[in-house]
């Protein structure tokens, strides 16, 4: 009975195994089945590709699937890549690496001339695996672990197969399985390769964003996932132009990038004045489109063009009913087609990231335009960089919609939002501008290898107008290229693009400013009193060299102001008061040498200061008015000086109109006919003798009699005019 009772327990498991394998057949065979491959089933191993030497395992498995791909041998891949490129460095890891290149961006360009290859299983797979050879393609390389080279064949067929595991984080996926990741340099070596995928400027900042939460290592799922979400932004977009748009009247090749406000509870409202108004924003490739809501029907959309150089400015903003600044939740449209600025509010509970992401997106086609206009580009190269700014909002999208995560969280992934806020962006643009002007639009003949010429590599060609027509958009009526034509991306096998190295010079000084930034941030204190203080600190030898000289400017010691007095005076005659300001210069000059010099093990020390005491908030309210109101009171007194310099101008008080002028002749015979340094010279001493025991009673009666002569001069009068609204409204 034992026995009896032991197995069945075995045969009711076994049994409800097969039950659930019947019924989820698709997980379960992810989980302990390995798929086929058609390759796997149709090859044999008469037709297995030759091995290359120079290549580690997994790269060669690289390289024989591009083979089959592109269809040539690789012997004959070699061949060519050792005939078209002969100057490439022949150390081993680098031939082998720019042999992978070569073969790699052949196949990736040839798989990309489909117009659904973003959502072609094999295209995602092999992208992902020709970055995991790049990281070791030396045959001397550390190899891989053996599942990464099966796991080629064990492809995802859609989102519930791995949603058992990653269905809530990616991250997750990393954790489980850190070893099958890619490296930044790898993606930003071979995603731009795919003009889709990622473009050569922002490359860096995608992956960045790709692996926020992945420690700087892009796992697979993550990969895939971005793809899929963005072949489905390219499709939704594709299909855009239904008839609830057909009353924006778009111009032709104009494409429709975003729209919002098509959800009743999240609404775009437009302000204009203190009326406010709900409806649907619409960002196209050249403008901007808001449609009133009617009573259940969209109103005439009106147009803002973002195209025409009408001084256009676009900054977030506060805005709120009867326009009233409460809500950071808006984006200002300002131009001179519009009479008055106009806001558009993104409301949302927390936080301000749907404005933020907007004002992106239109920021990126605003500057995609006037780097147009600025340069006076031809309708190709127009279109090619309106195709740059495009697949950049494609990309975004991608990633805010697939991830969550939006553009406050990392830095931008628009080329020339980028390329504005970068150190260095203009040199970004000015290389881009390079590029566009040797654009030539015609094709590229592919020969028998499969391969375009290698001279012919280094041609500039339209690659984004290109990749976004075969993806079925048209930014402009016809396009002079061969169906055959290769296109030939930013990224060159075994060379490194000028954009490229101008991009990582720009990202370089990016991180050198940030950590600078970061440092300033640190620094950062609040409150009146306590950055008084660290002011006072920093300032303390120059406070103290003041003191210096006012005390012997008061003649305390006679002796030391008398021989400070005579060898400024010395000094001052034999012109040595030009040698002052070099000698200093060069004397902080040696401080500094020395201190890098002898201090470089030595940290710097932190400033220590002494903070005033705590005060809550009411006294520093108080201490706030306190300071505003003593610089209100040095601005009136400016005003009150500036008034009667304007009354003495004018001669409202003739008897001391008549005793300035004759000052202003006796100063202008002075400085005719004596020299400039006896000027100085008896400047300084009036200024320096004045608490001279011999002249201080003297002086002060002079000072006074001045005060008085001062007091008694008339201010000009002032009429302060009220502001006219109505004006503004007529105009």
């Amino acid at each position: 009975m034992t026995g009896v009772q032991e197995i069945m327990p075995k045969k009711a498991k076994a049994t409800m195994i097969e039950t659930l394998m019947k019924n989820q057949p698709n997980t379960f065979r992810s989980i302990f089945q390995r798929k086929k491959s058609k390759n796997d089933e149709d090859s044999s191993p008469t037709d297995s590709p030759k091995s290359i030497p120079q290549l580690s395992p997994f790269a060669n498995s690289v390289v024989a699937r591009c083979s089959k791909i592109l269809q040539i041998s690789t012997e004959e891949m070699q061949q060519l890549f050792d005939s078209e490129l002969p100057g490439v460095n022949k150390e081993p890891e680098t031939y082998s690496r720019s042999l992978l290149e070569f073969c790699s961006y052949q196949t990736l360009y040839s798989m990309s001339k489909r117009p659904d290859y973003l959502s072609n299983k094999d295209f995602r797979r092999l992208a992902y695996d020709i970055m995991l050879a790049w990281e070791c393609p030396g045959s001397e390389s550390e190899p891989l672990p053996q599942e990464t080279a099966s796991c080629s064949n064990e492809e995802v067929e859609d989102k519930e197969e791995w949603s058992l595991f990653y269905s809530n984080s990616t991250n997750m996926a990393v954790q489980f399985d850190d070893k099958k990741t890619v490296g930044p340099e790898a993606f930003a070596r071979i995603a731009p390769a795919c003009t889709a995928l990622a473009d050569i400027i922002t490359v860096h900042n995608l992956f960045d964003s790709l692996t926020s939460s992945s420690g700087r290592r892009l796992h697979y799922l993550v990969f895939d996932k971005y793809i899929r979400s963005l072949d489905k932004i390219i499709k939704a977009t594709k299909n855009a132009l239904h008839p609830s748009t057909g009353n924006l009247l778009l111009s032709e090749g104009e494409i429709v990038l975003e729209v919002d406000g098509t959800v009743p509870t999240q609404p775009v409202l437009q302000h204009i004045g203190i009326s406010a108004w709900p409806g649907r924003l619409t960002l196209t490739s050249h403008a901007l489109y808001f449609e009133s809501l009617g009573v259940g029907l969209y109103d005439k959309a009106v147009r803002y063009d973002l195209e025409a150089d009408t001084k256009q400015r676009i900054k977030p903003e506060l805005t709120g009913p009867l326009g009233a600044r409460l809500f950071d939740k808006a984006v200002m449209y300002k131009s001179t087609s519009v009479t008055e600025p106009v806001y558009l509010e993104f409301p949302e509970f927390k936080g301000s990231s749907r404005r933020d992401y907007w004002l992106d997106i239109c920021l990126e086609i605003l500057r995609a335009h006037k780097f147009i206009r600025k340069n006076n580009l031809n309708e190709t190269q127009k279109s090619e960089v309106l195709a740059r700014a495009v697949f950049g909002i494609f990309r975004i999208r991608a990633i805010r919609e697939a991830f969550h995560v939006f553009s406050s969280h990392y830095r931008t992934v628009l080329t020339f939002n980028l390329a504005e806020s970068l150190p260095g962006g203009d040199s970004i643009l000015e290389t881009l501008l390079s590029r566009l002007l040797m654009i030539n639009i015609d094709g590229i003949q592919r020969d028998a290898s499969g391969s375009p010429p290698a001279k012919q590599q280094r041609q500039s060609f339209p690659i984004f107008l290109l990749a976004l027509s075969q993806l079925g958009f048209t930014l402009q009526k016809e396009i002079a290229y061969e169906g055959d034509a290769v296109l030939v991306g930013d990224i060159w096998a075994g060379e490194t693009n000028p954009l490229e190295i101008v991009v990582r010079q720009s990202i370089s000084d990016s991180g050198r400013a940030e950590a600078a930034q970061a440092t300033v941030d640190q620094v950062k204190v609040e409150g009146i009193d306590t950055n008084l203080a660290v002011m006072k600190e920093l300032l303390f030898p120059f406070l103290e060299l003041v003191r210096h000289i006012q005390i012997l400017a008061s003649w305390e010691d006679t002796k030391k102001s008398t021989a400070f007095l005579l060898l400024f005076c010395y000094a001052i005659i034999r012109n040595w008061t030009r040698f002052i300001v070099p000698c200093i210069l060069v004397f902080l000059a040696v401080l500094m040498l020395c201190r890098r010099q002898f201090g470089k093990s030595k940290p710097l020390e932190p400033f220590r200061i002494t903070s005033p005491p705590n005060r809550n908030a009411v006294e520093q309210l108080l201490t706030l008015q306190e300071v505003i109101t003593q610089v209100e009171a040095l601005i009136q007194d400016g005003n009150i000086f500036l008034l009667k310099i304007r009354a003495l101008l004018f001669a409202v008080l003739p008897q001391a109109t008549d005793m300035v002028a004759l000052l202003l002749v006796f100063a202008a015979l002075v400085f005719a006919f004596l020299p400039f340094k006896y000027i100085v010279m008896l400047a300084l001493v009036e200024a320096y003798t004045r608490e001279m025991p011999y002249r201080k009673e003297t002086s002060n009666k002079w000072i006074r009699r001045a005060r008085e002569w001062w007091i008694r001069i008339p201010a000009a009068p002032v009429q302060l005019v009220k502001h006219d609204d109505n004006k503004k409204k007529k105009s």
